[in-house]
């Protein structure tokens, strides 16, 4: 459910990625948060500054934190 938008760029619905981000933000499974992280890295790509702002607002793990902001320079 995490990576279904992966390949949408600007069409990603980035709400319900979001919602299901957040769903999921706790999980201690390492494939789950390395997705979470996956999937805004890709959104990044199309709308970074809306990335950065969701990784800033939320607590989430430090592994879905590093991989979301990977490509990103001064994140």
């Amino acid at each position: 459910m995490i990576l279904f938008q992966l390949g949408y760029k600007e069409k990603t619905n980035f709400e319900i990625l979001k919602e299901i981000c957040l769903q999921h933000q706790n999980s201690t499974e390492f494939f789950i948060q390395k997705a979470i992280g996956w999937s805004l890295r890709e959104y990044a790509k199309t709308n970074s500054e809306a990335v950065k702002n969701f990784v800033d607002v939320n607590n989430l793990k430090p592994l879905s934190k590093k991989e979301a902001l990977k490509n990103l320079s001064n994140a």
